[in-house]
């Protein structure tokens, strides 16, 4: 079995520490995962660096200055931001591509899943059934940092990924350009293999603890589940998310 690097401490060189740097690399266009601030960081820098992290979208997290110190990079100034391994789409850029490929958009949201071993399986399975991209939220999602590329075998390297900050926006948007988002949930009383993939399409994943969140799920136009033979709480969602995956590129092969 690979032995997984904690998450908690990425390696040095994927790392930009202090506010000046990263105020730098923010202003000359460079791609960041995250900023960490110092929740007693304040001043005109400090100002300056949420200003221009909040205008290239990337997420500010606000920490005690020990989670600060964890990374073990030693003086930082109260700042430190990681490097993204992924670059991040416009969500309105890649549906205007694909329609404009012909094909038939296919799009995966993950809502409130936090563990990179699940991502990347997940983004394995979605490259290699054709999804264009994947949605995910630039709050309460795990990093998709080295250890989530690992895990999806460079797959997050290959697929596009769009970081939005309202999920609802997202499905919002999904609707103005004619794309149909189905939610994944136990209850729900139609099978996938009852629906129509054959239309523009986008899955809704949410966490096995807690499911999609429920404003989420209500602007969502139809639930759907998968059959189980026998009862229990819940499939693994990156297992679930390749049965539903599988079923639409089974039916879209047939057309």
């Amino acid at each position: 079995m690979k032995n997984f690097r904690s998450p908690q401490r990425p390696k040095k060189s994927s790392l930009i520490i202090g506010a000046e740097r990263i105020i730098e690399a923010l202003q000359s266009g460079k791609a960041l995962d995250r900023v960490y601030i110092d929740t007693r960081y304040v001043g005109q820098e400090a100002s300056e660096l949420k200003r221009l992290a909040a205008q290239h979208g990337v997420p500010v997290n606000y920490v005690p200055r020990q989670k600060l110190d964890s990374f073990n990079v030693g003086e930082h100034g109260g700042c430190i931001a990681q490097i993204a391994r992924v670059q991040y789409q416009q969500l309105q850029d890649i549906i205007s591509f694909v329609v404009e490929k012909g094909e038939t958009p296919l799009f995966l949201i993950l809502d409130g899943i936090t563990d990179i071993r699940n991502i990347g399986g997940i983004a394995r399975t979605a490259w290699c059934c054709g999804v264009h991209a994947i949605i995910i939220p630039d709050k309460g999602v795990g990093a998709l940092n080295e250890d989530a590329i690992l895990t999806s075998a460079g797959a997050l390297e290959k697929i596009a990924v769009c970081r939005v900050n309202s999920l609802m926006k997202a499905v919002d948007e999904l609707h103005l350009n004619g794309v149909s988002v189905f939610a994944s949930e136990m209850t729900a009383s139609k099978n996938i293999s009852d629906c129509d993939f054959s239309v523009p399409a986008a899955v809704v994943m949410g966490s096995e603890e807690k499911g999609i969140y429920p404003a989420l799920l209500k602007i969502c136009d139809e639930r759907i589940r998968i059959p189980m033979k026998n009862n229990f709480e819940s499939l693994n969602v990156s297992v679930a998310t390749g049965m539903i995956l599988y079923e639409v590129m089974k039916q879209r092969a047939t057309l």
